[in-house]
């Protein structure tokens, strides 16, 4: 039987934080292969335009981020405070909360609609689409942005069950929204022929799906956190608190992502090869980021619901393990990227300068990615204590600020490929120190405010 919460603060932390995490991943596995069904069929079974097709499906990706990235930033506001409630044992509080967040995910999913299916032409020439992809990526973007309060509404139903420490319910959502996903894309290019524009429509409608199941449970559910549609109304001070959590996390999101578009722009200055190879590269390096992150997503929650319970004393015990977690997982996911690079990239596609142009990223990233759950896993540790805009200028700087001058100063000098790529883990690493070093700062000021001594620290 799936149960609808998990008491996350009693039993083993260790065991508790895996309990968590493993359902995360397989769902952000699943979300990812919307997006790796659409490059492999077109790739596959596009025989007019395979090829052109990719490199329009890849182009997107860093536009949809850059946009989307915001909102789902404030879905982590919402996961903080609903699991502060939660641990606060605060039932009314709870269900104000999962209201307030329902309704803010419909809202920005209609502002990236009114936002992106306008602006999807002028924002891929701005970033160099190559002109022959240009006319496919922005039919692509366009109907993706019609899905966008789809989007929204998942993402931010399933950070409140992650709150609870639900994680079970959006895999099994998943799992039926990407069959769907698949059947539509291969229905739509290989019956259809509609290319491009036919697995936009899948992944939009597969999104359709898995909203809609996020929504029933939430208004059919017995537990503290139901949604209740005849007292659907915002609360100022919960907007306030997701607000001053996620606007930080959104706007470092957005930030993250346009030193992704400069960087994409520089990529795009080499041939289609490269730039396919890049981007289907990049489709098998989110399989390996998503197992890191569902550690970074765990130390989110449980931080939260320990700090909702008072319980700060062990806020160190769940940073070693979420630290630990993502090294060794990221060191796994990089030797897998690293030894079977070549059959995973034909996967995607069968022309071997692409290829090659693929492996060049992925021997690059195998050795190095472990470096970017260390990051992450201290920006989650520091937004459930309630500290957003800490991680976001710490990141800001130590990653977007360093990639950018990386781009104008090393990449003008030595100009490849390789010299870009090896500016993600450089500023991975960096930043994580800076973030773990104000860490152990912020939990001595949160232990002094509580009066908690160092004998009761080492109790």
């Amino acid at each position: 039987m799936i149960h609808d919460k998990k008491d996350l603060l009693s039993g083993s932390l260790l065991k508790n934080m895996i309990i968590f995490a493993v359902p995360l991943m397989l769902s952000s596995v699943l979300q990812l292969l919307f997006n790796a069904a659409d490059l492999v069929i077109v790739g596959k079974f596009d025989k007019v335009t395979g090829s052109i097709a990719q490199g329009a499906v890849v182009s997107t990706g860093s536009l949809i981020n850059l946009i989307v990235n915001l909102f789902v930033g404030f879905s982590i506001g919402a996961n903080v405070i609903v699991a502060r409630y939660i641990g606060a044992k605060n039932d009314e509080d709870v269900k104000s909360a999962v209201r307030t967040s329902i309704i803010i995910a419909f809202l920005s999913g209609v502002i990236i609609a009114a936002i992106g299916i306008p602006l999807a032409r002028p924002m891929l020439i701005l970033m160099n689409a190559d002109p022959e992809v240009l006319p496919m990526a922005e039919v692509y973007l366009k109907i993706y942005f019609l899905g966008a309060p789809f989007i929204m509404l998942y993402n931010f139903g399933s950070s409140v069950l992650r709150a609870v420490g639900n994680t079970v319910k959006p895999m099994v959502y998943l799992t039926i929204a990407g069959i769907v996903n698949v059947i539509l894309n291969l229905f739509m290019v290989i019956v259809l022929k509609m290319s491009v524009a036919g697995v936009a429509i899948a992944t939009t409608a597969s999104q359709v799906v898995s909203s809609v199941f996020v929504l029933h449970h939430l208004l059919t559910t017995k537990e503290n956190y139901r949604l209740d549609l005849s007292n659907l109304k915002i609360s100022v001070d919960k907007i306030r608190l997701i607000i001053k959590i996620g606007l930080p996390a959104g706007i470092q999101g957005i930030l993250f992502s346009i030193s992704n578009v400069l960087i994409q722009s520089s990529i795009n200055e080499f041939n289609l090869n490269i730039i396919t190879g890049n981007g289907i590269s990049l489709n098998i390096e989110g399989f390996a980021f998503v197992v890191m992150n569902a550690f970074h997503q765990a130390a989110i929650t449980f931080t939260g619901q320990f700090c909702g319970a008072k319980r700060y004393k062990e806020i160190g015990k769940i940073v070693t393990r979420a630290l630990g977690a993502v090294v060794v997982s990221g060191v796994i996911m990089g030797a897998v990227m690293l030894l079977f690079g070549k059959p995973l990239l034909g996967i995607y596609s069968n022309d071997p300068e692409v290829i090659k142009a693929g492996l060049v990223r992925l021997n690059i990233f195998g050795l190095t990615f472990f470096t970017a759950g260390l990051m992450d896993v201290m920006a989650g540790t520091m937004r459930g204590l309630g500290y957003s805009f800490v991680p976001m200028l710490t990141s800001i700087i130590g990653v977007c600020g360093l990639r950018i001058v990386w781009i104008y100063t090393v990449f003008k000098k030595y100009h490849s490929v390789q010299t870009l790529y090896y500016s993600y883990p450089i500023t991975w690493t960096i930043t994580f120190i800076v973030l773990f070093v104000i860490y152990l700062i912020i939990k001595r000021r949160i232990y002094r405010r509580e009066g908690i001594t160092l004998k009761a620290r080492r109790a």
